[in-house]
């Protein structure tokens, strides 16, 4: 029986592992992440709209003849076929031997080597960085609202700057509004007037990806909800207060949001393979990688050579679906081949962008199809139950704005 190894739980790893057929193979995966996480809705979560434990799947639940370890992978010997692991939760070490290797480790932010960016701004890749993301936000509601804090430093606590223009940041902008719109102005009423939302983006339009029609349309929401858009500006340095403008021009800033891209992991960048000029890790039309037999990439930490393919979580399924009907079948004579199934944003107020190869839309008939359509591609019938009952609860009586 065939051993394949997989690193990392995300939607790539998870899609291979769900339609693996695991009488076929002994199947091993290791990731510091136990569970599955839905990253399209890591939005909702940071403001409250939705739960944590709502949008993820326990790892073990997949497949009870799936062998999990709960450990970090440290380097991978290709020529003894061995992947070297440490635990999470404690310094052993152990080595787990392959005959097929799918690296799956996702991506990490990208800072473009901008100062400050790692230890001040905020993140959303993972739950903990929602987590975080919520608390901070109580943080500075709760603060400003404090008697002693004067009102420049209320402005500068309730001003939330949100870095990058594409679907990650216009749908935080989007929570964020909806929270101040339905859910200050009944917790904070005294801080109402005070709060700021600022999107900056370096290039010349937001949601690059999508129709221009769309583009324009959520470019005009935002601008009719009082959110301040600025495109063309780039951040050169990012204090814990404030952060610095190419055009010399200072922000302050109390929640700050970097939402800007991929950039490969530590561990992507130290394996000895053939990589793009940005680090990440080059694969063929088969999703292995050249010279090394049995060890295939997917999702955000590898590229398809010759390919620009979306870093987005459809790819990262329609791969991981790719090899398991590859390795269930024995045969990887059939290249990938990736079937754009569409883009989708939220955009606030209960409206949403939709655009589709037969439909392109905005507006509230958008946003029940956004909703939809997340909901149809949730996990398990737990998560689709648990998203709806937050959804009703949300409406019927606004988020929790407890801090724990």
């Amino acid at each position: 029986m065939k051993k394949i190894v997989i690193l990392g739980t995300g939607f790539g790893s998870y899609s291979l592992i769900r339609d693996l057929d695991m009488n076929r193979h002994q199947v091993v995966l290791i990731s510091p992440r136990n569970y599955f996480l839905f990253t399209p809705l890591l939005p909702s979560t940071a403001v409250g709209t939705l739960e944590f434990r709502s949008i993820i799947e326990p790892i073990r639940r997949i497949n009870p003849r799936l062998t999990y370890y709960h450990a970090r992978a440290l380097s991978i010997n290709f020529d003894a076929r061995v992947v070297h692991c440490q635990a999470v939760k404690s310094p052993e070490r152990f080595s787990v031997s392959f005959d097929t290797l799918v690296i799956g480790v996702g991506a990490t932010p990208n800072t473009f080597g901008i100062p400050g960016v790692r230890k001040y701004a905020s993140f959303l890749k993972e739950l903990w960085d929602a987590r975080k993301l919520r608390n901070l936000i109580l943080n500075r509601f709760e603060m400003a609202a404090l008697p002693q804090i004067e009102a420049p430093e209320q402005k500068r606590l309730l001003h939330t700057v949100v870095v990058g223009g594409g679907p990650t940041g216009i749908e935080f902008a989007a929570e964020i509004h909806d929270f101040l719109l339905k859910d200050v102005c009944c917790t904070y009423p005294q801080l109402k007037q005070k709060v700021r939302i600022t999107l900056l983006e370096a290039g010349p339009t937001i949601l690059g990806s999508f129709d221009t029609k769309l583009r324009t349309r959520a470019y005009q929401l935002f601008k009719r909800q009082h959110i301040d858009i600025r495109l063309g500006t780039a951040v050169t340095k990012i204090s814990r207060t404030y952060l610095d403008l190419a055009s010399g021009e200072r922000v302050d800033y109390g929640i700050l949001l970097w939402a800007t891209g991929n950039a490969p992991r530590r561990f992507s960048k130290a394996l000895d393979l053939p990589k793009d000029h940005h680090g990440f890790i080059l694969v063929d039309d088969h999703l292995q990688i050249p010279n090394r037999d049995q060890v295939f990439a997917l999702g955000d930490c590898a590229v398809v050579e010759g390919k620009a393919l979306p870093a987005s979580a459809q790819v990262a399924m329609q791969q991981g679906k790719y090899l398991a009907k590859q390795f269930n079948s024995g045969k990887t004579d059939t290249p990938f081949k990736f079937r754009m199934l569409g883009m989708m944003a939220y955009v606030g107020e209960d409206q949403a962008l939709v655009d589709t190869g037969t439909f392109k839309g905005s507006g509230h008939l958008a946003w029940f199809f956004w909703r939809s359509a997340y909901l149809t591609r949730l996990v398990r019938w737990r998560n689709k139950i648990k998203v709806i009952v937050d959804w009703i609860m949300t409406t019927i009586f606004g988020r929790d704005t407890s801090q724990f």
